[in-house]
């Protein structure tokens, strides 16, 4: 992963990207890193003498039996672990003294070797940089500085992680929402958006946003398929690709003997088009914070001086833990794909259980429907809302946004999320997703405000936590629909 490509992207880049200019503290910095013997009267950072930490150590769990997060789980606080030490005396991955030091934007050299790796092993990018980052949120907000305008239009699924979407929204990118089915994101309504752009409504989006597996909030995964066609499509008309992937680890095969992952946006790309997010927090735990953000090389050196000039670099224990975890000493490639892959088992496990309740409890009543996610921790479900006794269609629902609306299907889900949670059970309406249409532009025979009926659910809880939900949602929707 050289960053050597030579395909010229930089008409993406943002105004404050292309103004901002590199700090020269953290050049200093990276020349200190190609001559290690040096004097040091520069730095401003306290020796690492004074620093009150002499040894860090974290107790994970073993990956030595083949299903390690089973063991983990059955076995609680009896489970067999591994100790990973790093301090400033003795051999680590990451020594503390270093951890703990100033580094620049792209993070200490050892924890960003330890995240290219990974992705060089499950993605084998043709020719791509590792930045790391403070977990996946962090890399979205960055590549909206990075690329967004105040009028850009950026592309995202018609149902979105709202966090990411408001996010662009102060800086004054607009989004244009892209159809999906089942299987997520429509190729062919992506095409239909850029063929047909009419250029009264500024620049033609330049990029896509797009969770490829496990989409929050309808667990939607993208075929292979699917992804060289968008892909095609962001070749043809210079798109460049955010790929959010929190839950690419988390993928389930119909075929439970098969483990093969589905290839990324990242494995396909040869232009340098592609900026892929990945994080710890759905494979180990999401309070680390970390991630890291795979891009070209001219990408990455804006990321660095936007890094250098914000955040700065990831929290030293973070990095310190990443590399001593895929260390020899550690877990290393092999132990890390044994964990990623013992743990969609399980996920896997809780999806059919959730599934099965769900179908016991609920499934027969005619009144919901949903269907097996093919990787992440959620379940789409569609409240069949048109069954209800007070639905109306083709009526005018309102002003603004529920203009657009002929049906009252906001307001009866509305309502129906108001009594599961009256009920004690929290579980998320399609609203909370829904990506508006432009009122002039988008001519959807049904519009997404008469769309929202369907409920997120997860299947990352317990077996108890999941079969009490679904007791409440049985109840609820019995109640709901005998008005």
């Amino acid at each position: 992963m050289s960053g050597t490509n030579p395909f010229d992207l930089s008409r993406h880049l943002s105004s404050e990207a292309k103004a901002r200019v590199a700090n020269p503290m953290k050049a200093i910095w990276k020349l200190i890193q190609q001559q290690p013997n040096v004097v040091m009267l520069a730095n401003g950072d306290p020796h690492f003498s004074l620093y009150p930490i002499r040894k860090v150590d974290f107790e994970v769990a073993s990956i030595e039996n083949q299903d390690p997060v089973k063991s983990w789980t059955a076995s609680r606080l009896s489970a067999r672990t591994l100790l990973l030490t790093s301090s400033s005396s003795n051999r680590s991955a990451l020594p503390l003294n270093l951890g703990l030091q100033y580094a620049n934007g792209a993070g200490r050299p050892e924890a960003q070797r330890a995240a290219a790796a990974l992705t060089q092993f499950y993605h084998a990018p043709p020719d791509h940089i590792t930045t790391l980052t403070l977990g996946n949120f962090d890399g979205i907000t960055k590549c909206l500085r990075l690329l967004g305008e105040p009028g850009d239009k950026f592309l995202a699924d018609e149902f979105a992680f709202r966090a990411v979407t408001n996010a662009g929204v102060p800086q004054g990118i607009e989004w244009i929402s892209v159809k999906m089915d089942g299987c997520g994101m429509i190729p062919e309504s992506l095409e239909e958006i850029l063929v047909r752009w009419d250029e009264g409504r500024g620049k033609r989006p330049h990029v896509l946003y797009v969770v490829p597996c496990g989409q929050n909030p309808t667990g939607s995964t993208l075929s292979l398929e699917r992804r060289r066609k968008i892909y095609e499509i962001a070749q043809l008309y210079d798109l460049v690709i955010i790929e959010d992937d929190p839950y690419y680890f988390l993928q389930y095969p119909s075929d439970p003997n098969d483990s093969s992952l589905v290839p990324s946006f990242l494995s396909l790309d040869t232009d340098g088009r592609v900026i892929r997010l990945d994080s710890l927090s759905k494979i180990l735990a999401p309070g680390l914070r970390l991630g890291w953000l795979t891009s070209s090389a001219a990408f990455h050196e804006h990321l660095i001086a936007l890094t250098d000039s914000s955040t700065q670099h990831p929290h030293g224990f973070g990095q310190v833990f990443l590399a001593e975890l895929l260390s020899e000493h550690g877990w290393g490639l092999a132990g890390f794909d044994r964990w990623v892959s013992s743990l969609r088992e399980e996920y896997r496990r809780r999806r059919d259980f959730f599934l099965e309740e769900f179908e016991r409890r609920i499934g027969g009543s005619g009144l919901v429907n949903a269907r097996a996610p093919e990787a992440g921790m959620f379940v789409w479900i569609r409240v069949n809302i048109e069954k209800h006794p007070r639905y109306q269609n083709g009526i005018n629902a309102g002003d603004g946004a529920a203009a657009r609306a002929r049906t009252n299907v906001a307001q009866l889900m509305q309502e129906l999320f108001m009594c599961c949670l009256d009920s004690g059970l929290v579980i998320v309406p399609a609203s909370v997703f829904a990506l508006s249409g432009d009122s002039v532009w988008d001519d959807s025979a049904v519009p997404i405000e008469d769309r929202v009926y369907f409920l997120r659910a997860t299947f990352a809880g317990t077996e108890e936590i999941m079969r009490k939900g679904l007791e409440i949602l049985a109840n609820v929707l019995q109640t709901f629909f005998a008005e």
